[in-house]
């Protein structure tokens, strides 16, 4: 199984400090949301931290980043990378099957309500551009940077038109909001082939992944942030997930 591929760099942010990162390339994505038993997210996260993050890591895939939704307390949202889609069905059948799930699945599970929100994503351009910068620091390291993950639903694939507005348009705003633009993602609509886990079908998504650099850069610019969205009339719905980063999330600051 061929490993994602990695690179160090210091790649410039939109604050005064070049932010020190590693920019890692996924040609496939899962953008997944829980909703969880009331009261149970920090049960869930505090199991996820501790038993599933290296143990995927183990099986061949890459966990990007876990969240907080800032408008649903019972709502866990979380990513992870794959290198293509035969590695995603083996990396999933070596977990799922593996020792760690099994000993904590049923905990897992006890907190859940519906962990079939899952939508399968891939980069929206050329892998270089369309990389995730995953900060450098320490899990554990105190961290009040906001992710933003902005949804667009269409009724077609998205069109280069689109893309084209996206880059153009949109991406200038945003960053001068001091928002940076962590990635990009479209529908990937190869078939899921590991039926046990289900996935959304039939969806058209843009996907723009944003990150502030502080909570307070967020709500700085989050009214504007949320009626931006409503404007157009290309896409049919649009949806904004407001995330924290949990303590070991590689997405965040």
């Amino acid at each position: 199984m061929s490993a994602l591929a990695l690179k160090n760099r210091a790649t410039p942010s939109n604050h005064s400090a070049a932010v020190a990162t590693q920019r890692e390339f996924a040609e496939v994505i899962e953008l997944r949301q829980y909703t969880l038993h009331p009261g149970r997210r920090e049960e869930l996260i505090a199991l996820f931290e501790a038993e599933f993050v290296e143990t995927q890591e183990q099986a061949g895939m890459s966990v990007l980043g876990q969240f907080r939704d800032l408008d649903n307390p019972d709502r866990f949202v979380w990513l992870r990378g794959f290198a293509n889609m035969e590695c995603r069905r083996q990396s999933l059948a070596q977990f799922y099957q593996g020792p760690a799930w099994r000993q904590h699945r049923d905990a897992a599970n006890a907190t859940m309500i519906d962990s079939d929100n899952v939508l399968l994503l891939r980069p929206s351009g050329d892998a270089e551009p369309s990389g995730i910068a995953l900060p450098l620091r320490q899990p554990g390291e105190p961290d009040d940077s906001r992710i933003v993950i902005a949804l667009h639903y269409f009724d077609a694939p998205i069109s280069a038109d689109w893309l084209s507005h996206f880059e153009e348009i949109q991406r200038p705003w945003l960053e001068d909001l001091h928002a940076e633009v962590v990635a990009t993602f479209t529908t990937e609509y190869a078939d899921n082939d590991y039926p046990a886990l289900p996935v959304r079908a039939g969806e058209h998504v843009f996907a723009c992944v944003l990150r502030f650099a502080s909570e307070a850069e967020h709500e700085r610019c989050d009214r504007q942030l949320q009626a931006s969205w409503r404007i157009g009339s290309q896409p049919r719905r649009h949806e904004l997930l407001r995330l924290a980063p949990t303590s070991r999330s590689r997405l965040g600051r």
